[in-house]
């Protein structure tokens, strides 16, 4: 007897219905996070289409699934990494940075930021004050801008996929010019450097006074989380400085990267971590 032809009287139903559904989540989870076809799903599960979908519309409707933008395809939904986290006890995204903001704040004496991506946009996830009173592109906690302006914005774009990269400027460019910001040859070339050095430096007086660098914190399979960022007097981030900054700067965000729990949703959806700012 095949797995299709159990029906709900057949007393090994519930419990086939069961192994078919954490079958589908485990497909689910080795996808690349792009979604699954129905017809490359119950292939792959080894039963029908009209069963599979069955299947996926119970996981979607506890929250465990959900259709990517469009309806033809699957993927693991926002639930399933709730549960995930809580069962390896993950820390948030925002809690998990800050011992290292202070330190890197503490040190440098400078001010830190952690910056996320909500979709075509930036994010102040939290923000670490220093001695020197500066400005920034994204002011407070809170604050969002266009990807492509300010290091850390930069930083997170250019290690994006080549694709939402392309997504993004595309976008963006019109909003990038309205703002008086680089054109698309001039951002494309930053995007190439910072994808180069791995860092972005900028001290082209866009703010006067104040410079910055950040660096990309990046999960297991090097796509960029968020940015840990330095808001500084330009005066203090010369050639001399520089180099030991970006050092520190990058020991932390490697750190930060290595400790992220994948199942944890504030990686996977930093933006909803916004909810907690108040």
């Amino acid at each position: 007897m095949t797995a299709d032809e159990l029906t709900p009287s057949s007393p090994d139903a519930p419990l086939s219905s069961l192994r078919r559904a954490l079958g589908l989540l485990r497909l689910l989870g080795a996808d690349d996070g792009g979604g699954m076809r129905l017809k490359d799903i119950a292939a792959a599960a080894g039963c029908s289409q009209p069963t599979a979908h069955r299947a996926l519309q119970d996981l979607q409707a506890e929250g465990f699934v959900e259709q990517v933008s469009g309806g033809k395809r699957y993927r693991l939904g926002l639930d399933f990494f709730v549960l995930a986290a809580r069962a390896g006890q993950a820390t948030g995204l925002r809690d998990l940075a800050r011992p290292r903001l202070l330190r890197l704040s503490a040190t440098l004496t400078d001010t830190i930021f952690l910056l996320v991506r909500h979709r075509y946009d930036v994010v102040c996830l939290d923000r670490v004050e220093g001695p020197f009173p500066i400005r920034s592109f994204t002011g407070d906690i809170g604050g969002r801008i266009p990807l492509g302006i300010g290091q850390g914005s930069l930083a997170i774009l250019a290690h994006l996929p080549e694709a939402e990269a392309e997504e993004v400027i595309r976008f963006n460019m019109p909003r990038l010019l309205d703002r008086g910001f680089l054109d698309e040859a001039g951002l494309r070339l930053e995007l190439a450097k910072a994808r180069a050095q791995g860092w972005v430096s900028l001290n082209t007086g866009l703010i006067p006074g104040m410079a910055g660098v950040a660096v990309p914190v990046l999960d297991a399979s090097g796509t960029p989380v968020a940015a840990l960022s330095v808001g500084t007097l330009a005066e203090r981030l010369g050639p001399e400085r520089l180099p030991t900054v970006l050092k520190i700067l990058q020991t932390e965000a490697t750190a930060l990267g290595a400790a992220l729990n994948p199942f944890d949703p504030s990686v996977r959806y930093p933006s909803r971590s916004l909810s907690s700012l108040g």
